[in-house]
């Protein structure tokens, strides 16, 4: 062979070796992040420890995520779940499932929430559920309520020379429509639907907080409150972030602060590895942008600045 056929094949040679080299050390640096985690945070399969769910963003429907949830109950091993939420709020139905989920575990073991910067509307939901919630003076929470939008473009239709036509079955079957206005009629059917699942909000924070429902109707016009004004009506416990959290688990509960905490995660390898670091910044992300436009049709307990 000459000389530069050779020169070819080593630098093949050199390729496929340096392409090994560089997927073992992508492996390696995944294997440390994943050993480090388990000794810092306690990826703690088969011992006892305390599991911290972190709910950020929008809040849909995640049929994973509520049965991972609901499994908390009956592991013998989970002495104890703290609620992190930083949520707008979402969904009604998604909040539904996530309440009820965590219900569940709180019927059986300790529960205690943690608000971060915003827990409001369908984020406030999710909350109730627990024995004790905690928030800062400046958290932003409360927002009991429903929303459902509509929007309507039949004078820019008009404009434009198009007509929008429909059949259906019955005369509230497209409500609520983008090429005609409501109809009395379907104003009034919609507005029914809001107002019965804001009924089922009502009593569902009532039952968390064991307060008269009539009493949470006069606190739920839709605004939000700081934490400060939310100890003082009764829709939290205490001011406080996740070590007062540990330390009421330890003086009431009896579930020791020196148990370790398991980040409950319903990823794959990555979400393991990075679940509460880098994937949970995009993981917010991707639900923030993306989650809504995926459920326009649904109604939403969902935090808006300007509107009650």
């Amino acid at each position: 062979m000459s000389l530069e056929t050779d020169l070819l094949l080593d630098r093949r040679r050199l390729k496929r070796r340096l392409f090994f080299w560089r997927g073992a050390a992508v492996l390696a640096v995944v294997l440390a992040v994943m050993i480090a985690l388990n000794g810092r945070e306690g990826l703690s399969v088969g011992r006892d420890h305390v599991t911290r769910l972190t709910v950020a963003g929008l809040i849909g429907e995640d049929r994973k995520l509520t049965e991972a949830v609901t499994k908390l109950a009956d592991s013998d091993h989970v002495k104890a779940l703290v609620l992190v939420i930083d949520s707008p709020g979402g969904s009604m139905a998604g909040g539904e499932s996530l309440h009820d989920a965590i219900a569940k575990v709180a019927a059986k073991k300790p529960v205690i929430a943690v608000m971060g910067g915003l827990a409001a509307s369908a984020g406030y939901m999710i909350a109730v559920p627990a024995q004790r919630i905690l928030a800062r003076e400046a958290t932003l929470t409360g927002s009991i309520g429903v929303l459902l939008e509509t929007g309507e473009v039949s004078g820019l239709l008009d404009k434009l020379g198009v007509t929008a036509e429909a059949i259906a079955s019955g005369p509230l079957k497209d409500q609520p429509n983008l090429a005609h206005p409501l109809s009395p009629q379907g104003r009034e059917v919609l507005r029914g639907l809001v107002m019965d699942m804001y009924d089922q909000f009502v009593l569902k924070v009532a039952a968390g907080r064991h307060m008269d429902p009539d009493r949470v109707r006069a606190l739920g016009d839709g605004r939000a409150y700081t934490g400060r004004q939310a100890l003082k009506l009764g829709l939290i416990d205490a001011i406080g972030g996740e070590k007062e959290a540990r330390a009421w688990l330890a003086e009431t509960k009896g579930v020791s602060d020196t148990l370790p905490v398991d980040d409950l995660t319903t990823g794959g390898l990555a979400q393991l590895a990075f679940g509460g670091h880098i994937g949970g910044l995009f993981g917010g992300i991707w639900k923030s942008v993306f989650s809504q436009g995926l459920t326009l049709d649904g109604a939403w307990a969902l935090w808006q600045p300007g509107q009650q």
